[in-house]
C-alpha cells in the first residue's frame, strides 16, 4: 500500500488541513482575474486523432528539425484537472511523453498529495517539441504552438487548469508578469471560462525545495476553486 503521508512529506506538507481549503476559497473569491487569449484555437470540426496527427507532422517552426518525437500529452481525455508545463526535455523528446525523470516524479507526488493519479488528469506542454539544449521557449515558438494547447483544452473540457511555471502561465494568460505576481490567485481562462491557477514548475521545486510549501498552497487554491 502506498503511503500518502510520504508524498505529503515530499511536498513539505505535515498533514492535510481542511481549513486551508477555506482560506484558499476566500482568496479565490476575492482575486478572480479575467484574461483574453489572442490565439483562441478551436476544437470545432477537428477530432482528437486529427489534432494528434497535426502535432506529429507540424513544421511551423524550426524546432521540428531537431526533435526526435513530438510530445502531445498524456492522461485522461475526460480529466477534471489539466496541468500545463513549458516544453519537453531530453528524456521527454526521446520517449514522446511529458514529465518523465525527476521532475515527473515530483509531479506524481504533487498529484498523489491531491488524491489524483496520472490516469485521472491530463498533462501537456505549451511547446510540443524540445528546444535545443533545453533552452527557454522563444516567442515565435509559443505563438506557433499554443493553438494546439488551446484545442486540447477545448476538447477535454477540464474543470481547472494548473499552469506549471512562468512560460506556461504567460502563454495561457497572455501576459508577461513574473510568476510571483501570478500565483496565489484564481485567474479566468476565457476559452471555456475555466479557473486557472499558477504554481511553480516541478523542475524549479527540485532546485528550490523551500518553494514546495507555496506550491502546496497553490494546489489547495486550485482544489478549492472547483469544490
Amino acid at each position: 500500500m502506498v503511503d500518502r503521508n510520504a508524498y505529503l512529506t515530499e511536498m513539505d506538507v505535515v498533514c492535510w488541513r481542511s481549513r486551508g481549503s477555506s482560506v484558499a476559497a476566500e482568496r479565490a473569491a476575492g482575486n478572480a482575474v479575467g484574461i483574453s487569449p489572442n490565439q483562441a484555437g478551436t476544437a470545432a470540426g477537428v477530432s482528437w486523432e486529427k489534432l494528434q496527427r497535426e502535432v506529429a507532422s507540424c513544421t511551423r517552426c524550426a524546432l521540428h528539425d531537431s526533435r526526435r518525437n513530438t510530445v502531445f500529452g498524456s492522461g485522461s481525455t475526460d480529466a477534471d484537472w489539466f496541468f500545463v508545463g513549458e516544453a519537453p526535455g531530453r528524456e521527454e523528446d526521446r520517449q514522446g511523453i511529458p514529465f518523465v525523470g525527476r521532475a515527473g516524479q515530483l509531479l506524481s507526488a504533487m498529484l498523489f498529495s491531491l488524491g489524483l493519479s496520472h490516469e485521472e488528469v491530463y498533462i501537456a506542454n505549451v511547446l510540443k517539441c524540445r528546444p535545443p539544449d533545453n533552452r527557454d521557449p522563444q516567442g515565435v515558438e509559443v505563438n506557433n504552438c499554443e493553438s494546439f494547447l488551446h484545442q486540447q483544452v477545448a476538447h477535454i473540457g477540464p474543470r481547472i487548469i494548473v499552469a506549471l511555471g512562468r512560460f506556461a502561465a504567460q502563454a495561457l494568460l497572455q501576459q508577461d508578469a513574473a510568476i510571483s505576481q501570478l500565483r496565489g490567485k484564481v485567474h479566468q481562462y476565457n476559452i471555456g471560462q475555466l479557473p486557472l491557477v499558477v504554481t511553480y514548475h516541478p523542475a524549479y521545486l527540485l532546485r528550490s525545495p523551500t518553494a514546495k510549501a507555496k506550491s502546496w498552497q497553490d494546489l489547495m487554491l486550485a482544489r478549492s476553486a472547483i469544490e
